[in-house]
């Protein structure tokens, strides 16, 4: 810039000096500028060269989350620090432009030194979609999905971790089972939806809680399935799960807290979804089972046809 060489020519330096110096200005602006146009469309870009490798990544899908962001933050950091797994793993957030003040609080978080970045979508929503999209962008191997809203343990994330660097290709975290738990203060009518959505869904997994939204899946199995994926609805892991054809399963016992902040994004259309996506799955999963429902109940229209007809058609001939 003129001012700098001004300032250099005013103060006596010779010409060789004053080019070595430009030269250095303009590599530094450049190495700057490098750095920050690297991060393409992630918010906030954490992590520095002489890290080790990033082996698991966390993904939460957000929208309008950033009273719990902190906090999610610092418990599941913590909680990978006492498995010494919080160098080796990164926190993504997946945003659907929640304009909330998320992006400014993992800036700071990221600069606080925690390994954690965010991925603001401006032209894309849903859930499904941003996990599918934090799955692809992430870094590790391991990848595991969890709920914003701290309804899912932070302090469970590197049990799930662990199960897939032991290699199981999809790991639960799972409200049922031996001494299972859910939060005393959840509404009644949320644990009657869930219990019949989870026998809806029985006949296609044999996980005990295919609704849970705490899972974890390898890059693998991920690979494996990834084309094939409909990201509708908000059971993007029971999609998976069925779609990626996993076999190596392991499950991991949570508590299912109530939500801190923030509202509920259950609603009648999510569940009208939900029925959608099981019929789409059950077609995936037995391709051959509409066809079949619909013969049988051809033939048992045609039975009872037969036993309510016959008697009156016999007694007209009988006439």
């Amino acid at each position: 810039p003129r001012s700098t060489s001004l300032c250099l020519h005013s103060s006596g330096v010779p010409a060789a000096l004053r080019g070595t110096t430009a030269r250095f200005i303009t590599s530094l602006v450049l190495a700057f500028a490098l750095s920050v146009f690297s991060g393409e469309h992630c918010g906030v870009v954490a992590g520095t060269s002489d890290m080790p490798a990033i082996t698991s990544t966390v993904v939460v899908p957000a929208y309008k989350e950033q009273p719990n962001v902190r906090k999610l933050t610092e418990r599941l950091f913590k909680a990978l620090a006492e498995h010494d797994m919080d160098k080796t793993t990164e926190l993504l957030y997946v945003d659907d432009n929640s304009q909330d003040g998320t992006v400014e609080t993992v800036g700071e978080l990221a600069a606080a030194g925690y390994n954690v970045r965010i991925i603001v979508r401006t032209t894309e929503r849903g859930l499904s979609s941003a996990v599918m999209k934090g799955f692809a962008e992430g870094k590790g191997t391991a990848l595991v999905c969890m709920d914003g809203d701290l309804q899912h343990p932070p302090e469970k994330a590197p049990l799930l971790l662990k199960e897939l660097h032991q290699g199981a290709d999809f790991v639960l975290g799972t409200r049922y089972g031996e001494g299972f738990a859910v939060d005393p203060d959840w509404p009644l009518y949320r644990v009657v939806i869930s219990k019949g959505a989870r026998l809806l869904a029985r006949p296609l997994t044999p996980l005990s809680d295919p609704m849970s939204g705490f899972f974890g899946i390898s890059r693998d199995a991920f690979s494996r399935g990834k084309n094939d994926i409909s990201p509708v609805g908000f059971k993007i892991g029971l999609e998976l799960f069925v779609k990626c054809s996993c076999t190596r399963t392991a499950e991991v016992q949570i508590f299912f807290a109530k939500r801190e902040h923030g509202e509920s994004k259950l609603t009648g259309k999510v569940m009208l979804y939900y029925l959608l996506h099981l019929a789409q799955l059950y077609q995936y999963q037995y391709p051959y089972l509409i066809p079949m429902v619909v013969v049988l109940a051809a033939v048992v229209l045609y039975y009872v046809a037969l036993l309510l007809f016959a008697p009156a058609a016999v007694k007209t001939k009988d006439s």
